[in-house]
Parts: structure tokens; sequence; C-alpha cells
């Protein structure tokens, strides 16, 4: 069996300088390609998803850091040691592509400034940055903001207090684009035998890849209510007898009907134009006849997009 198939990647050197959650998802997506991605930290400011900040107050931090970082090869170096600022430079220059997270001021030091890496081979220098306009920091939940998406998160809340949603969908985006970003300018570098230097922005990513879902026409009519954020009946949450929840997915007539048939529904079940909320109730009145483990057995055999939700 050829040991590449699904490793178009083999071959490829990344040097991760990055930290937290993009740069670090970006060089887990090549290592799943098959790069061979070396994590440089500093020996005393690691990650601060291992060590610092993030770490300290929530654990989950760390098994995100072990998880995003799966398959690297993490190298700890002490930045101020002039022996082992060689080393970085020499693992630096000789990489085919640096997701770089460094403060300029360290870049300096270490001898990778932008200036230090216009070479003559292919090669490319990703940054992923915050936004290429605003001067502010921002997290995940900021861009989500300030592009107006999490708007629409809000919409129909009344609470004086939000949880946000609970994956940084803004980020994970952001990192998957800097690999694509990545590779597309890496097939540049290889046409043009030269560095690439390349700027990719939370906010524009977040704007460019998620806005598309909630575009302007919709925003300009007010329009919040969606499939996928429970304006059908068919499309939605239910709470099972034992308290815990199904996942009804069942978009399509023959799912529908199927569902229907199997859990008795009865009346009027037209599941994209019910108005007063009943079909709704009928779903979950229904639905809370049974415990998770009597649904799943009643659905075991039935193909109607119903699932337990684990």
């Amino acid at each position: 069996m050829n040991s590449s198939l699904g490793k178009p990647l083999l071959g490829l050197t990344i040097i991760d300088l990055s930290h937290r959650l993009p740069g670090p998802l970006c060089g887990k997506i090549l290592v799943d390609l098959g790069a061979t991605v070396i994590k440089i930290e500093d020996h005393i400011f690691q990650d601060p998803f291992l060590s610092g900040l993030f770490a300290q107050f929530d654990s989950s931090f760390v098994s995100w850091y072990e998880n995003l970082n799966a398959g690297k090869n993490i190298l700890r170096f002490d930045f101020n040691s002039a022996i082992d600022q060689k080393k970085i430079h020499d693992l630096v220059i000789n990489a085919d592509a640096v997701i770089m997270g460094l403060p300029n001021k360290t870049r300096e030091k270490l001898q990778i400034a932008d200036k230090d890496l216009i070479l003559k081979k292919p090669m490319v220098v990703i940054e992923l940055l915050a936004s290429a306009n605003e001067k502010k920091s921002m997290h995940d939940l900021n861009a989500l903001a300030m592009t107006g998406l999490l708007s629409l998160f809000v919409a129909d809340k009344k609470d004086k207090i939000v949880d946000p949603p609970f994956l940084p969908i803004a980020g994970i985006s952001f990192g998957h684009k800097a690999a694509t970003d990545l590779l597309a300018n890496y097939i540049l570098a290889l046409k043009s035998n030269k560095t690439q230097f390349v700027k990719t922005y939370l906010d524009q990513v977040t704007r460019e890849v998620l806005g598309i879902f909630w575009p302007d026409s919709d925003r300009e009519i007010n329009r919040t209510k969606f499939l996928h954020n429970g304006v059908y009946p068919c499309y939605s949450l239910y709470q099972t007898r034992d308290l815990k929840y199904v996942a009804l997915a069942a978009v399509e007539e023959k799912f529908w009907n199927r569902f229907c048939e199997v859990f008795e529904i009865k009346g009027q079940l037209d599941r994209f134009h019910n108005t007063d909320h009943s079909l709704f109730e009928l779903i979950s009145k229904e639905i809370q006849k049974y415990s998770s483990k009597e649904i799943e057995a009643k659905i075991i055999n039935e193909d109607l997009c119903l699932s337990i939700i684990n």
C-alpha cells in the first residue's frame, strides 16, 4: 500500500511560531495532510493554552493545546540564548513555510524578520492578524460582533446576560483560511522561486467566510430566523423523557413523512408554514413520551434524520 495516500504534503516542512487557536489549527490541518510541522516555543513563555493565562483559568485549554498540536514536533528553546537563536534561525530559513506569530521585536532578535527571509527559494511566511484596519485587539467574539454576525445570535433574546456560542467559529474559520492561503501562496512561491509574504485577517475572514450565510439582503429586511436557527419544526432540538435531547433534521419530505409515521404525529403537518408554533409543541409532546434509549431502539432501522445527542 502507498503510505502517501491521503498525505499530499509529505516532504513539506513548516515551522509553526504561532500560539492559541488559529495558527496552531492551521498547522494541524497541514500535519493531517502529511506535512512535517515543527512548533517552536520559548522554554519559559510557552503557548498560553498550555501554561499561560488561558490554561490558568480553564483547564480545557490544555486539551485544546494537545489536540491542536497533535502530530507536530514541539521544540522549546531559550529565545535569549545566542546558540538557540541560531538554531531557530536555521530551522526557519530551511523550511518551506512559516506560520508567524511572533512580535517584530522577537523576530528581529531571532533574525527572522521579513528582511531576513527574502530568500531565493520557494517559501511562504504567513501572519495571522486581527485586522488590516482596526487598531484594537480582538478575540473570536469581537470579530463576530464587529462584522454584525453576532446580532443574529442575540436577535430574539431578552435576557440581560446571554451565553456566547460554544464554539469559537470565527477563530476556527480563521485557521482553515490560513491553511488555504498558505498552500495557495506556496504554489505561487514555486512558480516565482522566492518567498511569499502573506497576511490573513480575523475580521476579514469572519466577514468573507461566515458572512456568506447571512447576506446583506437578509439583514436589510431584518430577517433573523432561518432553517439552521430554529424557524422550522422539522429542524430543531427536542427533549426526551430522561431529559436528554434529540436532533431532528427531517427537511426533505421523505424523511419528514417517515418521522411522522414512526412517532405517530398527526394533524396539521405543514413543516414549513406552521406559524403558531403548534407543530413544535406537538413534536415535543411525542418525543417526551420516550427515553433516549427507547428512541434509539425505535429508529435503529429507520432513515429519517433523527439523532440522539450524546
